[in-house]
């Protein structure tokens, strides 16, 4: 068997790349969404009550919506790979950290598992974006 041959059995076909570009763009669109939609309740009194059911400063609430914002428009837009490794990887610690904060405040409740939801739509998104990327 030559290299030619070996590559073309590894490399995917029209009908794989397009099944990863919907999953890459479904799981992507949903967490732009998540993040983007808290832009609007970042002064809201359950924004505030959270960070205080957390004991968290209040300007933990200000810096971390703000990087939502932006990491959210970053996710969605064409940009260069090594910035999007870097939003990949703020969302990632982003996550975990939600739920250790929550586990930790109210034990292994919805409110812990909702981040590690995100968690593994990030992944998903991530594996996507990658095997896009490599065509």
């Amino acid at each position: 068997m030559t290299t030619a041959n070996i590559t073309e059995q590894i490399k995917p076909s029209a009908r794989q790349m397009k099944k990863y570009k919907i999953i890459y763009w479904v799981s992507t669109g949903v967490i732009a969404l998540f993040e983007l939609s808290g832009a609007f309740f970042m002064n809201s009194e359950m924004a505030k009550e959270g960070t205080r059911h957390l004991g968290l400063p209040e300007w933990f609430r200000w810096e971390v919506s703000i990087g939502h914002l932006i990491g959210g428009i970053l996710l969605i837009v064409p940009i260069s790979k090594r910035i999007k490794e870097w939003v990949y990887v703020a969302f990632g610690i982003d996550f975990i950290s939600a739920f250790i904060a929550y586990w930790s405040v109210d034990g292994l409740g919805s409110n812990a598992m909702s981040p590690l939801i995100m968690f593994g739509l990030l992944i998903v998104s991530y594996i996507c974006y990658h095997k896009l990327k490599s065509q």
